[in-house]
């Protein structure tokens, strides 16, 4: 059986993803902030039937709370098979009449993106005694420059200098890890769930949790002939 660990998997499209992988036989580590968010999470899994799953408390934030993490993992298994990085916030919303300051550009990227860095280092070792590592970084549609340049875009005029900037670091991340560990058999990829309605965005529209989770467990699916270092959504390869 293969070990997943999942982070901001309490509620969402962590949550979602965290019962679809449970469902395909998988077992599932719960990363939750809040103890108690994360033990209610476990009790509606069994609820439903899914007894191969656990809660680990993580602060992705927090440094110690992601060595802590890696310690509390320890005690159950010296493998990790699969590391899915959803945690993430969104920050202060930019407008003309309270513009973003430095405070909340970097409260966002300490989050999505050295937050990720940090639990992917702690976690390596587990991944390393897989035999088919897989990390998942789990981005946004945001982060795509190419698509920022397209006046056509959907997407065009949703510009901000702290959550889409803090995605394009997460794949530039990406990519490097993959590099650095492509001749170990790593599966490395950012993988965007496009525009969903959960409580990160207000529940302001788009999928639901339950719909868009289902590819994003594709790539934490993947097999010795999957790719690696590459940027993808629901309709397949992206550009960056």
């Amino acid at each position: 059986m293969r070990t997943v660990l999942i982070t901001g998997a309490n509620k969402g499209l962590g949550f979602e993803l965290a019962k679809y992988l449970l469902h395909n036989g998988y077992f599932v580590y719960l990363g939750c902030r809040s103890i108690e968010l994360g033990k209610k999470a476990i009790n509606d899994l069994k609820s439903l039937g899914f007894e191969n799953c656990r809660m680990l408390e993580i602060d992705i934030s927090s440094e110690g709370s992601v060595n802590n993490a890696a310690k509390e993992f320890a005690k159950y298994s010296n493998v990790l098979d699969i590391l899915i990085n959803n945690a993430g916030i969104l920050g202060r919303r930019q407008n003309k009449e309270n513009p973003l300051t430095v405070a909340d550009v970097r409260e966002v990227f300490e989050t999505n993106f050295f937050g990720t860095i940090a639990v992917t280092e702690a976690f390596l070792p587990f991944l390393k005694r897989s035999s088919l590592p897989v990390v998942e970084n789990i981005t946004s549609d945001l982060s795509s420059l190419t698509k920022h340049q397209d006046p056509d875009w959907l997407l065009y005029n949703a510009k901000s200098i702290s959550y889409g900037p803090s995605k394009t670091a997460l794949n530039a991340y990406t990519v490097a890890l993959a590099h650095e560990y492509k001749n170990l058999g790593f599966k490395i990829n950012c993988v965007t769930p496009g525009w969903t309605s959960t409580d990160f965005n207000g529940n302001s529209g788009g999928k639901s949790a339950a719909e868009n989770c289902i590819n994003l467990a594709k790539y934490a699916m993947l097999d010795a002939n999957g790719p690696t270092g590459k940027f993808f959504g629901e309709e397949g390869e992206l550009p960056w």
